[in-house]
């Protein structure tokens, strides 16, 4: 079909264009316990079709500037040659309101299909099904606490990248994602909902994964009050440790550079002139070989040691920088930190590990959530808590963050498992 839509872009006049293709075929099972209730295979076909518009702009006295509008259309299989030709017409004029200055595209080569190399390839889908929902199912084995329901899909993907400046690239991806509700029904009866991604067969990590939250629920269900507002030793961990890092990931963005919401500069210290904590190192990890307009990827150091390295970034805002275009990325690796978490939690502290939504704001490095579930310690003691909210600063303490010994890995992150900030602000009770 790709030919097809070629023809249409060639019949329509218009020069540049990318065209993505998705194929995927995938089996998904849901459960009502640990029992399987539905199964289903699915195969999906579709096309995002993203088309060039170039014009000259009038700025008066200063003379014109040459723009390079974009806009995107999805394609499906079912469409005819008129239903695709009128689809792809009306998104070249919407993009020819777009006033983006002028930017060189991605040119390129064909390339051959570049194989998943994880260790899901090996399999079909349905075997790769059937152990992962074995790990998933391992660690259920209370009446108190249990999986009610889970669901768990299993796909292979390849994706195409064609585009007018001789890019023809492709690569497949085998993964397993899915999510699952953990019930306890006493002595309060609550529900907390999980999710997970793998791109290998990692069976230890989803019943690890799955071990913790039946855990996390039975305290959960004890917990009754809110700790007291004030200033607390946070631990954070889990999943959150991506959100918490998404802070640099975005501030080293070209799109945030060139439009002047950040400052950062390679090679400029961003950590604080003053790091009495662990220094920070970031990894930008290419889980694709290609971003979504053709550029190859690879892992890239984006801070070593607290010192921006790299800035990340599509084609456009890449050009208006000057530097090479690397692609947009959102898995990161991190190297763990200096202190074991036996240690982490000694003397006073409030380890919170389920917010029911916990953010990060790239603009101003505020971040915060409503607590569902933490362990407040007054040194002696620990006790379930919930309720109440974080509202922290990461300007404030990322000169004093110290990271755990222990790792942590899901789809988009592997790193410490937890880190432990000072004096941040707590509303409770």
């Amino acid at each position: 079909m790709i030919d097809q839509i070629r023809n249409v872009l060639l019949q329509e006049g218009i020069d540049d264009y990318t065209i993505n293709e998705v194929s995927q075929e995938s089996v998904e099972c849901f459960f009502i316990r640990r029992k399987l209730d539905l199964k289903r295979r699915t195969n999906l076909l579709e096309y995002t079709v993203t088309v060039f518009c170039p014009f000259e702009k009038e700025n008066g006295a200063e003379g014109n500037s040459s723009m390079l509008g974009s806009s995107s259309v999805q394609i499906f299989p079912e469409m005819d040659e008129e239903e695709i030709a009128s689809a792809i017409r009306s998104a070249y004029h919407g993009a020819s309101f777009v006033a983006n200055p002028w930017y060189e595209l991605v040119s390129g080569t064909t390339q051959a299909l570049v194989p998943s190399n994880g260790t899901l390839a090996g399999q079909s889908p349905e075997e790769n099904m059937k152990k992962m929902a074995e790990a998933l199912f391992a660690a259920d084995t209370q009446d108190a606490v249990f999986l009610n329901s889970a669901e768990i899909f299993s796909k292979r993907i390849i994706k195409r990248i064609v585009n007018a400046r001789g890019v023809d690239v492709s690569y497949e991806i085998c993964e397993i994602s899915g999510e699952y509700v953990v019930q306890c029904n006493a002595p309060q009866d609550v529900e907390t909902y999980h999710q997970f991604s793998y791109r290998d067969l990692d069976t230890e990590a989803l019943r690890k994964d799955v071990e913790e939250a039946l855990e996390m629920t039975q305290a959960r269900a004890k917990a009754k009050v809110a700790p007291k507002a004030g200033k607390y030793r946070v631990i954070l961990s889990g999943e959150e440790m991506r959100t918490f890092f998404q802070y640099y990931i975005n501030r080293a963005g070209a799109g945030m550079i060139y439009q002047k919401y950040s400052g950062y500069q390679t090679g400029m210290q961003v950590q604080g002139e003053e790091v009495k904590g662990d220094e920070l190192t970031i990894i930008l990890k290419a889980k694709d070989p290609y971003s979504q307009e053709g550029i190859p990827m690879k892992d890239r150091t984006l801070l070593e040691k607290g010192v921006l390295r790299t800035i990340h970034g599509d084609s456009r805002f890449a050009h208006y920088l000057k530097i090479e275009p690397t692609g947009t990325y959102t898995s990161i690796s991190v190297p763990v930190g200096t202190m074991p978490m036996a240690q982490m939690k000694s003397g006073c502290y409030l380890h919170i590990v389920s917010f029911s939504d916990f953010q990060m704001d790239p603009f101003t490095g505020y971040f915060g959530g409503e607590i569902r579930l933490a362990f407040l310690c007054d040194g002696s003691t620990v006790t379930p808590v919930t309720g109440g909210s974080v509202n922290g600063s990461i300007m404030d303490v990322q000169g004093n963050m110290v990271f755990s010994q222990e790792r942590y890995k899901n789809g988009k992150y592997e790193g410490p498992f937890a880190v432990s900030l000072e004096e941040i602000p707590v509303a409770g009770s």
